[in-house]
């Protein structure tokens, strides 16, 4: 396929913007020469990639899903895996934003997955939203076995102002929680995500302090949550999350790939945790279409998607 656009995961644009200082220059660079050295993009530090639009150039006499040449398509697999190269220098990017335009081509194996650019929204919108469309699926999953069981659960989204986490929200409420609460660092993100009002609650903490994190949890819904959903982009928050969600049979999702599950299955040990700690992997089936249906049906999710993808753009 040809490659128009690639959409870097967020915990590897993080690692590249942060150890650079902010210097685009630096961090096109270091893309190009892991795309060179790896023969993909995968970040040799996160181990994460990110994922493309593009356009299908040939379809193999074997391919076992249903593309057409011509088809503009967004992948559903993580750059990491992919097969790329990279044919304009990234020239039209200036390394301040997690969207890069691009000319290129990828290859896709034959047991893989993508989804066609919906018509009725942009390209770039449409990118952002597949990006982190295993996460809205994955809580709506979990969330329904609660309420299956009679027991509306009560959900905690650790970074519920960004791409992943607006859309766990959105996933939670649609599915039955009882409450949810979005956990943000700064007041910037809690205003916006009271504005798009995607959460019952909205409280401010540090999800690397554990104490501060399950303090703000527990305040905002009068106990630890059921469901704990991990969407930040940076390390260290595996036991805040485990000490937020209830020890008696809760349920912490990590969506992060910044997590360390060694911290993790050791953190739940270590805080005498019986909780179900289940790895987002990004896949879950009819996911890209579950992704698009709120984001057509919840006007703050899309609200809080443009506004971020303005950022983004002004960035870039």
């Amino acid at each position: 396929m040809a490659v128009s656009v690639l959409n870097l995961d967020a915990a590897s644009f993080r690692q590249l913007i942060t150890k650079h200082d902010g210097d685009g220059d630096a961090v096109r660079s270091e893309v190009l020469e892991i795309i060179a050295d790896r023969g993909k993009m995968q970040n040799p530090v996160t181990g994460s990639g990110g994922m493309l639009v593009g356009t299908v150039d040939e379809v193999g006499p074997e391919a076992t899903f249903d593309v057409t040449v011509g088809q503009q398509i967004t992948t559903l697999v993580s750059l990491s895996l992919t097969p790329l190269v990279v044919t304009d220098g990234l020239v039209r990017w200036s390394g301040l934003s997690e969207q890069v335009p691009c000319d290129g081509y990828a290859i896709l194996f034959g047991r893989t997955i993508a989804a066609s650019v919906p018509h009725d929204l942009p390209p770039t919108l449409a990118m952002a939203v597949m990006d982190v469309a295993g996460a809205p699926a994955l809580t709506a999953r979990v969330v329904l076995q609660y309420v299956d069981r009679g027991h509306p659960p009560t959900v905690a989204v650790i970074g519920g102002a960004g791409k992943s986490g607006s859309l766990s929200l959105a996933a939670a409420r649609d599915s039955g929680a009882k409450r949810t609460v979005g956990i943000v660092p700064v007041h910037a993100e809690a205003e916006l995500l009271s504005e798009v009002d995607l959460a019952d609650v909205v409280a401010i903490a540090d999800a690397r302090d554990p104490v501060a994190l399950s303090t703000a949890v527990e305040q905002s819904l009068g106990a630890p949550a059921d469901i704990t959903v991990v969407c930040v982009d940076v390390p260290g928050c595996e036991h805040g999350a485990i000490l937020a969600t209830s020890p008696d049979g809760g349920t912490v999702i990590f969506f992060s790939m910044a997590t360390s599950f060694t911290a993790a299955a050791l953190g739940a040990e270590g805080l005498v945790s019986d909780t179900t700690m289940l790895i987002g992997n990004g896949y879950t089936p009819g996911h890209a279409e579950y992704a698009f249906d709120l984001l057509r049906r919840s006007a703050g999710v899309r609200d809080l998607f443009t506004r971020r993808l303005a950022h983004e753009e002004r960035a870039g």
